[in-house]
């Protein structure tokens, strides 16, 4: 018996339309139950489809075609920014409870230049109060144990970078992998509790970086500013920098008024001998690189000379008045 062309092409088609809802159930069902839980981001501004492919890289999902025409079908979730833990290997339907609920992990991200009061706000916007302040007494009681030796303070000893917050975190899990990170990073570049340098210890070289990147502004100047630290320390000369007053009165940036370069603290590089008793801020490997691999030079002085970041380094005090009219005309 003879099948005719139109029933062959209808059995076909049947056919491929049965392989495909059989392929598709599997991606909506995956087979061999949930996996380990992965953190995946969305960013704003993140389109489905990006999100899709994020979550097919973590392993969330086997086909990104697949969540998207799912999606099509019967709805897409109004994902919001951040971070969500979320098992491999999860059925679409679950995906969708996840995405579709508040972010179910915080991200706290430590910038250099930062405090360690600043990242404990962070740490409090992320986690409420209670969290932040028991992560701070933590800080102060870590100190003890640190192996830089630190000045009571873990100042300037948290690493830079993202931290994912898991719920299951405690403020100590969250401020070891915070310290771990700046031992990792410090020692990536040279620096470990047994480095020293220019009659500097490990934790003076990270005090001298900590300035060297508030004072610095782009990665240009650094290596620059390392090498008037060193060579006004060298020479017996007061570090005269304003960051160091601005940070103890727990200020960023600004003008530095006569009344706050008379403030009696050790902080205050204007009456103050040598560096600082701790560092002012997180820091960047650049910083560090900079104060670890100072350029040869007589500079003494610098000033900011224009609004791109650009500082000029001089000898005498006569360039630095110089320069200090140069930058006053340009409105810096």
């Amino acid at each position: 018996m003879l099948i005719s062309p139109f029933r062959a092409v209808f059995a076909a088609v049947g056919a491929l339309v049965v392989i495909g809802l059989v392929w598709f159930a599997l991606q909506a069902y995956p087979l061999g139950g949930a996996g380990q839980e992965v953190i995946v981001t969305v960013h704003p501004g993140d389109s489905m489809a990006v999100i899709a492919g994020q979550m097919h890289t973590a392993g969330v999902i086997g086909s990104p075609f697949a969540f998207r025409l799912d999606t099509l079908v019967f709805g897409a979730p109004l994902v919001r920014p951040g971070s969500y833990e979320i098992a491999q290997n999860s059925t679409f339907a679950h995906v969708k409870a996840i995405f579709g609920a508040e972010p179910n992990v915080q991200v706290v991200t430590v910038s250099a230049g930062l405090t360690l009061h600043e990242v404990a706000l962070l740490v409090a916007s992320a986690k409420g109060n209670t969290f932040a302040n028991t992560f701070v007494q933590d800080a102060s009681a870590a100190a003890a144990t640190n192996a830089f030796h630190p000045n009571g303070s873990l100042e300037g000893l948290i690493g830079v970078g993202q931290y994912i917050v898991m719920p299951t975190d405690t403020p100590a899990m969250l401020l070891a992998r915070m310290t771990s990170s700046f031992t990792a990073q410090a020692s990536a570049v040279g620096l470990t509790p047994s480095t020293s340098l220019d009659g500097l210890d490990a934790y003076q070289l990270l005090i001298a970086a900590s300035i060297v990147e508030k004072e610095g502004y782009i990665p240009l100047n650094m290596p620059k500013v390392a090498r008037v630290i060193f060579n006004r320390l060298a020479r017996g000369m007061r570090l005269q920098m304003d960051t160091t007053v601005l940070y103890y009165l727990g200020l960023d940036g600004g003008t530095v008024t006569h009344a706050m370069l008379e403030t009696k603290t050790p902080y205050n590089t204007y009456l103050a001998n040598g560096l600082t008793p701790t560092p002012i801020c997180s820091v960047s490997t650049t910083a560090l690189r900079a104060v670890l691999h100072a350029p040869l030079g007589q500079w003494l002085y610098f000033q900011l000379i224009d609004k791109n970041g650009n500082e000029a380094f001089v000898t005498t005090f006569s360039e630095q008045l110089a320069n200090e009219r140069l930058a006053a005309s340009r409105g810096i």
